[in-house]
């Protein structure tokens, strides 16, 4: 076939040697007029690189680019784009697929489900948003292995294939620069549980009717987590199918959002015929969390800094002050994404937030809905990193947490949120 490869970031460049592999004749389309091509492949580079797509008998997107963007400029081709999921799911040597989506937690949760399985004796493999893409092991996996994969609506929206078990975590608005509307949002989503049958799961967050909706697509088994019969918390242990897991104290990770996620883990592997408790136990327990997700930076003067950059929407923000008793200093703001901070603004002006420092293009709207909710300790956090840091110093007391949770995306002041989290870190790292 002569199959297209749209975009040529890190899936993009698995996509290509995939296909290529297999004997096609590949093609990168990509934005940037400069990039240099392997050897073997074709290209079709710079503002023309989405024109003139038909021609091709397979178009591979990146997860990045909306399909809309490649229908705008080539019509009647929709049949023809797919995706390295997609792909993946028609081609994966194994069923013991678990798919696991969500506004945020699903990295946490993922890896914690991948982490439960292996504890028990599972080979496993773990894909997909959370860094590799699945193409790039699938010449490895065997039939009795599990895979998991954390799936972003930008990975959904044009999804033809389910999972044996399907993951819904809380979902909240989000995206919304890059899908339509937030039915969009929720229909990229629901791809995820559209093809089940009743042979397979579809797990959701009980407390969440956004959540639930998700999952009551297709035809599998609809299993609730934070209530019973999937996991839950009952007199402060978390418990499934009457064994207790641990106490939520014993928790490694931070956070009572945190108790969400390992309950949509426990449940997961349960279904999955993991019932062994001492090996669920010695994930939840020792696991304390991915990078730039509440991530302690430092204790310094009686201040903790801690880095939660991976939060990107006000209801991040949120469940991150609630994560704390200690008086917090927090770091609010950055580019754009079309939410709302008003909800954000009641939770920051009930709790024991001393300061507000506010960055970035949203800091504006930030401080009026802080103005609105009656809270008005807050202040300019500079304009670098280096300059942010040294602010929230001086007005830290010993005891308080310094918290960078900004409930924005980051794009007017840096490259992407590891970007932000990583000079967070180097930043305080560097106080004297």
């Amino acid at each position: 076939m002569q199959v297209a490869i749209v975009g040529f970031a890190t899936e993009g460049k698995v996509s290509a040697e995939y296909f290529h592999g297999l004997g096609h004749t590949v093609t990168i389309c990509d934005q940037k007029p400069d990039l240099v091509a392997p050897q073997g492949f074709e290209t079709q580079l710079g503002d023309t690189y989405l024109k003139n797509l038909a021609r091709f008998d397979l178009i591979v997107r990146t997860a990045g680019i909306p399909p809309h963007a490649i229908l705008e400029h080539n019509s009647g081709v929709e049949v023809k784009i797919t995706t390295a999921v997609n792909e993946f799911l028609a081609a994966c040597p194994t069923k013991n697929v678990v798919g696991i989506t969500g506004t945020k937690g699903k990295g946490t949760t993922s890896t914690l489900t991948a982490k439960m399985l292996k504890a028990a004796g599972r080979k496993v493999w773990l894909g997909g948003n959370i860094g590799n893409s699945p193409l790039e092991f699938i010449d490895q996996i065997q039939p009795d292995d599990w895979v998991v994969l954390e799936l972003s609506s930008f990975q959904l929206s044009d999804l033809r294939l389910s999972p044996h078990i399907a993951v819904c975590l809380m979902v909240v608005p989000e995206h919304l620069n890059w899908h339509t509307d937030m039915a969009d949002y929720v229909a990229a989503k629901s791809n995820l549980f559209a093809r089940q049958t009743h042979d397979d799961v579809a797990v959701y967050f009980a407390e969440n009717a956004t959540s639930q909706e998700i999952a009551s697509h297709g035809d599998g088994k609809k299993l609730p987590f934070f209530a019973a019969p999937g996991a839950y918390v009952d007199n402060n242990q978390i418990v499934i199918d009457g064994e207790a897991i641990c106490a939520t104290s014993d928790l490694a990770l931070r956070g009572r959002h945190n108790w969400q996620n390992a309950c949509a883990a426990v449940t997961a592997v349960w279904q999955a015929g993991v019932h062994d408790l001492a090996a669920i136990r010695s994930v939840v327990t020792t696991f304390s969390g991915l990078e730039h997700r509440l991530e302690l930076v430092r204790t310094m003067d009686g201040v903790q800094y801690y880095d939660d950059s991976f939060g990107t929407t006000p209801e991040t923000a949120m469940v991150a002050v609630q994560a704390f008793d200690q008086p917090k200093i927090i770091i609010l703001g950055g580019s754009d994404k079309g939410a709302s901070y008003d909800q954000l603004a009641e939770v920051v002006s009930r709790s024991n937030v001393r300061k507000a420092l506010l960055i970035g293009n949203q800091a504006p709207k930030i401080q009026l809905a802080l103005e609105k909710a009656g809270f008005a300790e807050f202040l300019s956090g500079g304009n670098n990193m280096e300059d942010i840091v040294k602010t929230a110093r001086q007005v830290a007391q010993p005891g308080d947490v310094v918290l960078l949770s900004t409930g924005c995306a980051s794009f007017d002041m840096f490259a992407d949120y590891k970007d932000r989290g990583n000079q967070f870190t180097a930043a305080v790292q560097m106080l004297a």
